[in-house]
Formats: C-alpha cells, sequence, structure tokens
C-alpha cells in the first residue's frame, strides 16, 4: 500500500510539473482542495468531455443535450431534499483538532480488512503457482476467515446504522469508530468529538441590497438543471419515451474532508444523464445501462480487471436501483461513475412544488403518468484522475535510464502530434513548421526545436503525445519524415503525404465511438 502511495504522489507532482494541474490560487500557497487545470490537463479533460458527449448525443438519436445555469430558484432544492438532507456525519480529533466523515473513517477500515486479505491470497498464490485455488484458499484459510468475519460484521453494523430509522444514527457511528479502535491518521488517538451532521451546500446571496437579497445556493449536483427543464426539451423537441437529456457542467459542494488530490473537490464537473421512461420498464433499463456505461469505460483499453460493479446495500429514499462502476486507483477501487433508478420522485418534487402539472401522454396507451428516470453520472475530474493514474508509468530502459510516460489513449492525448527539426538549420524548422501549418486543422500538434532529439522525446512521452515526427536532410531530399510511436518506441519512415491518414484516425474520438457500435 505504502508504494501505491508513493506513485500516487509521483502523480500529483508530475500532473503540476506537466501543465495538467495546478493548487488553485498558487501564488498565494493554494485554496484547500480547488485545483486549476493547466495547458495539457484542459486539452485532457475536453476530450473526456467530447467523448462523453459524442458518446451520449450522437451515438442516441433519443438523448439530447442542454447547459442549465448555475444558479436555480432556491424552492428547487427544497423540493430536491437538498435543503434538509443533503449532510455529511462529521467527527473531530480533539488532539489534532482535524476533521473526518465518520462514515469514510468507517469504510476505510473495511477495505483494511479486505487489504489483508488480498495479501493473504497473493502471497499463497506465490507459495502455490499454477496449482493456487483462490476460492478454496479464501474458505479454509484461518486469518482470511478471520478477516472476512471482521469485515462482515463491521458491513452488517455500518449498514445498520446508516439506514437507522429516522435518519442515520450519529451516536451509533461514534460507537463503531471507538469499537474498531480507529485512530487519527495525524495525532494517532482515539480522542473523538460526538458526530454531527453538516450540509455541504455552498450559500450566496441574489440581489441588490442586503435587505433586499434572498438566500440562493451554488447547485451540488447538476441533475436538478435536467428535472426543471423536462417539460421545456419534451415539448420543444416533440421527444417521445424513452429519451434522455445529457449535461455538462460544474458542482460545487462544502467537503470538510476533501483529499487525494482531484478525486474529492469543492468545485468539480460532473457529465450527467438523465434517461426518461415509462414506470415498470426501469429494472430493465437499468441494466442496459449498467452494461453500455462498462462498456464506455472499459473502450478505452485499461483492461476489465480494472473495474468493478459495487450495488448499493444503502439506497437512497427516491431509489428503487443503485451501482457504481469503481475503477483502481493507487488508493484502491473508487466510485468514478453511479447508474441509479431514481423513479419518478424527482419530477413528482417539482410538479408538487412548484404546482405545475409535470406529466407525459403515452399516445400508445392514451394515459397521462409521470415519467420514471434512470441517471447515469460521471466525475469529469475523477475520470480525469483515473486515466492519469493508469497511464503513468516509469520504464526502465535498456541504457539504464528512466523513461517517464503517460499511455494516454491518443484520442485523449492533449497533443497528437510533435514535429521536431533536427537542427535548426538547412531549412529544416521551416519544412517542420509547414508539416504543423496542414496537420493543425485536424489534431492539435505542437513544434518543438530546443534540446537533443532524445530529450524531446521524453518532454512528449511525459504529456502523453502518441506521435512524433522528425525532419532531417532526407526529408528535404524526398519529403518522407521519421514517425515514431510513443508506446513502442519504434521508428518508420513515412512520406509527408500520408501522415494525415496514417495519425488521424487513430487520435479521433470518432476512433474511439466506433468501436462502441
Amino acid at each position: 500500500m505504502a508504494q501505491q502511495e508513493d506513485v500516487f504522489k509521483k502523480i500529483v507532482s508530475h500532473c503540476k510539473e506537466y501543465g495538467f494541474v495546478f493548487p488553485s490560487s498558487d501564488i498565494y500557497d493554494g485554496l484547500g482542495a480547488v485545483y486549476d487545470y493547466g495547458q495539457n490537463g484542459v486539452e485532457l479533460k475536453n476530450n473526456i468531455k467530447q467523448y462523453w458527449w459524442q458518446s451520449m448525443v450522437l451515438l442516441h438519436e433519443n438523448i439530447v443535450g442542454i447547459d442549465a445555469a448555475i444558479f436555480m430558484h432556491p424552492t428547487t432544492w427544497k423540493a430536491s431534499g437538498h435543503v434538509d438532507a443533503f449532510n455529511d456525519p462529521l467527527i473531530d480529533n480533539r488532539d489534532s483538532k482535524k476533521r473526518y466523515r465518520a462514515d469514510v473513517l468507517i469504510e476505510e477500515q473495511m477495505a483494511k480488512y479486505e487489504d489483508k486479505i488480498q495479501k493473504e491470497v497473493e502471497k499463497a498464490q506465490k507459495r502455490f503457482g499454477d496449482a493456487f485455488d483462490e476460492a478454496q484458499f479464501r474458505s479454509t484459510n484461518a486469518r482470511v476467515i478471520e478477516y472476512q468475519q471482521k469485515y462482515d460484521n463491521l458491513h452488517h453494523r455500518f449498514q445498520e446504522v446508516m439506514n437507522a430509522e429516522g435518519g442515520i444514527d450519529l451516536d451509533g457511528l461514534k460507537q463503531i469508530i471507538l469499537d474498531e479502535e480507529i485512530v487519527c491518521p495525524i495525532s494517532g488517538t482515539r480522542n473523538w468529538t460526538d458526530v454531527r451532521q453538516f450540509n455541504l451546500m455552498f450559500k450566496t446571496e441574489m440581489g441588490s441590497t442586503a435587505d433586499g437579497a434572498s438566500t440562493i445556493y451554488l447547485r451540488p449536483e447538476t441533475a436538478q438543471g435536467i428535472f426543471v427543464n423536462y417539460l421545456n426539451v419534451q415539448k420543444t423537441g416533440r421527444m417521445k419515451l424513452p429519451f434522455g437529456i445529457a449535461q455538462i457542467g460544474k458542482a460545487f459542494r462544502n467537503e470538510i474532508v476533501a483529499r487525494q488530490f482531484i478525486f474529492r473537490m469543492r468545485e468539480f464537473e460532473q457529465m450527467e444523464m438523465q434517461f426518461f421512461i415509462q414506470p415498470g420498464t426501469e429494472l430493465d433499463w437499468f441494466a442496459k445501462w449498467k452494461e453500455t456505461r462498462m462498456k464506455w469505460h472499459q473502450n478505452l483499453g485499461f483492461g476489465a480487471e480494472n473495474y468493478r460493479f459495487h450495488d448499493h446495500d444503502k439506497l437512497a429514499h427516491y431509489a428503487n436501483a443503485a451501482t457504481d462502476i469503481e475503477f483502481r486507483m493507487p488508493f484502491g477501487f473508487k466510485e468514478v461513475e453511479g447508474i441509479h433508478s431514481r423513479t419518478n420522485f424527482d419530477l413528482s418534487q417539482h410538479a408538487k412544488y412548484s404546482g405545475k402539472k409535470i406529466e407525459y401522454f403515452d399516445p400508445e396507451t392514451n394515459e397521462s403518468y409521470t415519467p420514471y428516470v434512470i441517471e447515469t453520472s460521471i466525475g469529469v475530474d475523477r475520470m480525469f484522475l483515473s486515466i492519469m493514474c493508469h497511464s503513468y508509468e516509469e520504464q526502465q530502459l535498456p541504457d539504464g535510464q528512466v523513461r517517464t510516460v503517460l499511455h494516454l489513449p491518443a484520442a485523449l492525448a492533449p497533443v497528437k502530434l510533435a514535429v521536431f527539426p533536427l537542427t535548426k538549420k538547412d531549412g529544416m524548422p521551416e519544412k517542420a513548421q509547414e508539416i504543423i501549418n496542414d496537420l493543425r486543422f485536424h489534431f492539435n500538434c505542437k513544434y518543438e526545436e530546443k534540446d537533443q532529439i532524445g530529450k524531446r522525446y521524453r518532454r512528449m512521452d511525459a504529456i502523453g503525445c502518441p506521435y512524433c515526427v522528425t525532419v532531417d536532410q532526407q526529408t528535404l531530399e524526398d519529403n518522407t519524415v521519421t514517425l515514431r510511436d510513443r508506446d513502442t518506441m519504434e521508428q518508420h519512415r513515412v512520406p509527408i503525404s500520408e501522415l494525415q491518414s496514417i495519425i488521424e484516425d487513430k487520435v479521433s474520438i470518432t476512433s474511439l465511438l466506433k468501436k462502441l457500435l
């Protein structure tokens, strides 16, 4: 685990050093859990968003997009339940004066039991080799059985406390923390305060004077902007069920325990799609969207073993099915996307609070009803982090050097092609610039002439650029260049006239989308 933490620290450092992610307001020593995306980060982030948007809107005739405002009428959040129930259970350590989410402390304790089991399994795998029977080992090994019982008992208690009548049992949460002897990571002590609730929404005021101002909120999710526009889109687009509305936008949560770099932030971006359907069909659609979304993730080529579904034990009061797609980060499997069957809760609540009739007239059944909803919700920043974590590699080369490379999917890479003149003379820079001037209309290109060619390759490897082209003396004679592949480091001589056709299909979002069909 410590080794993985070291890798994660290197990734965070790499993100800053190579223009992917900077601490916000860095010259003023930053602002807690707020980050800025640099020149390479914004390109990668935009490519992720484009991949998601086009997979939703281009590939589905019955899904359209909107862009709702961040500010919404305050009653929106009363109707959605966020004013009364959008809380985290917090606990303080009196010695370190640090504040933690009580539920996260317990989840981390459960993860420790899982890690201990996994270590036992891995040790046995090495010992027995091909003859290893993991299922039998898990069911017979005394240590594994002991850890599994501890995990199961803790998991059962945790679910009872989180699903207690009348809301979360705060005293029960504290008791679990005491019984499990969970210590503060900073002070190492168990000197805990009581657990209390804290609302996560940011408040602000709208209006010209303090007396005349009304309290509004920065939206804590983008979904409600879709729900309040359901009627507008359905009527103006003459949409028939089933249909979806997609949106990418910023959301804000006053996270007290914000950590793990961009995994949990106070200002973040979501890609959400709400799919409106006939009541009674929701579990079939839930299963279909689970499959569709997992395929979208695995299409990036990071390996199916790095993804898993985690079905919710605790369902929100409005849901009848919910699962997370989790990705293996350096700090364990973590949620990158949620898929929820939200029933008709949101539309019914907005109809109740607004006094407007929000229904769908079904011409096939000749009846009106409130549609049910399947939601797919993915964090752009978490997606960004999962891609960076999986792509980062330090390679030991035969000559003893270490090559730091980002194996980014070519279609998502911030720079697709780097063009180098071998020297700064004999017309090579001009020829290199000529190539860039021709190809920049098709994909993002970068010109580099500083340092030896090897150092230039390393810089491009570090930002994940999939292809590099070198212009040399032979180029001036026969119009061919050396094309280098980032992952294999192999070099081939190709005509300049063929560069676009060789590269474009491999680096376009379209190349990813075609694999989804």
